[in-house]
């Protein structure tokens, strides 16, 4: 069993008992077992479980109307951490009934393989076939989807999936049919550094404290648990590290984001740190799991995006960064700032866990779709 290197005190024994492999894989099978959902149909939408070049889905379809050939969809990649829930949980299944029902819209969401089944980039994989797979023409005739008006949307860790597929499905010449839009609910998009101000202002915030995004990181790049600490301190993306070098003004947070993001909090940049630890785990600097590493060129190839972020969570700064640098290449964005709101918030709107907070982030993000998709 590996070690658990606590990093911060707050909830430690919690994390540590959570975090250590076995226990994960004992959490996830209580989610999945008493908690997924059959594809039960009902007279305002059809849902059933497919398989798109091997990776399962679920697909949500409203009922036809007399009047409309062709419906808009969007492709739902779950979050989790690349480790925990499942297209087929009741919050995921409710959010994605709730979206085909409130758009008239077809909704695909992607049952990828999780840690520690598997680790990138295979869930990055999965993500990207079913995704290629329902871009073909024919099976977006299938389901009588309209080409020209589909959108890839994800939350969390499914946020970083669907930014990672977006960036390559708009770069691929023989992909015909390209999304309209991009929509994130607070993103995780890099692990370069782990004090941008969100990060130092947040780090012992419930639900997603500062180590448990460190240790998903871990878990999602095959590392150790040992390597928290350095990754903490940023000593992976020191000035000594040479092939971090060239990422480092992709991420500037203090040109990045606006003072009122910004505050006091100072940068923390090492002038010496390991670079073995790149060497070592190369995904560190692999722009398919960080796709805020992604360059200018790939940036301005993407369609129009929302981007949801939270001010008590580490990821804020994730978001804002993405959204900044999109802009800065020339895609339209939509920066939705949530200033009570906590990372997570949008699925918990099934009782017992039905916050206000979930209803009012859901709504503006449905809202949002609806008049741009």
């Amino acid at each position: 069993t590996a070690q658990w290197a606590c990093v911060e005190k707050p909830y430690c024994h919690l994390i540590h008992y959570l975090r250590l492999s076995h226990h994960l894989i004992v959490l996830n099978y209580l989610i999945c077992t008493f908690d997924k959902l059959k594809s039960v149909s009902s007279e305002d939408i059809k849902i059933t479980d497919a398989v798109f070049d091997g990776v399962e889905v679920r697909v949500f379809e409203p009922p036809a109307k007399g009047d409309e050939s062709l419906k808009r969809s969007v492709v739902y990649i779950h979050g989790g951490g690349w480790a925990l829930a499942s297209a087929r949980t009741s919050l995921y299944n409710n959010l994605c009934r709730i979206m085909a029902e409130s758009l008239n819209a077809v909704v695909v969401s992607v049952e990828y393989r999780l840690v520690p089944k598997v680790w990138f980039p295979e869930q990055y994989h999965d993500a990207l076939r079913a995704t290629r797979h329902f871009l073909q023409p024919d099976v977006l005739a299938e389901y009588s989807v309209d080409p020209s008006r589909i959108a890839i949307s994800g939350d969390s860790a499914g946020g970083n999936l669907a930014a990672a597929v977006c960036q390559q499905v708009t770069s691929l010449s023989d992909l015909p049919v390209r999304p309209k839009l991009q929509a994130l609910i607070y993103p995780v998009l890099q692990a370069f550094d782990f004090n941008t101000p969100s990060y130092q202002q947040n780090m012992n915030m419930p639900v997603l404290p500062r180590y448990v995004m460190i240790n998903y990181w871990i878990d999602y790049i095959n590392g150790n648990y040992d390597l928290a600490h350095e990754l903490l301190i940023n000593n992976h993306t020191a000035l000594n590290v040479g092939r971090a070098l060239s990422f480092r003004a992709r991420l500037n947070w203090t040109s990045l984001l606006p003072p009122s993001f910004k505050k006091n909090y100072k940068p923390v940049v090492q002038s010496t740190g390991t670079e073995a630890i790149v060497e070592r785990l190369p995904a560190l600097l692999d722009v398919r799991a960080m796709p805020l590493l992604a360059d200018d060129a790939t940036l301005a190839r993407q369609p129009p995006t929302y981007m949801l972020i939270c001010e008590n969570d580490v990821l804020r700064d994730d978001g804002a960064m993405y959204a900044a640098r999109l802009e800065r290449a020339g895609v339209p964005v939509t920066l939705d700032h949530f200033h009570d709101c906590f990372h997570g918030c949008m699925i918990f709107t099934v009782w017992p866990t039905d916050f206000s907070a979930g209803v009012q982030t859901r709504n503006s993000y449905i809202k949002w779709l609806d008049e741009n998709l």
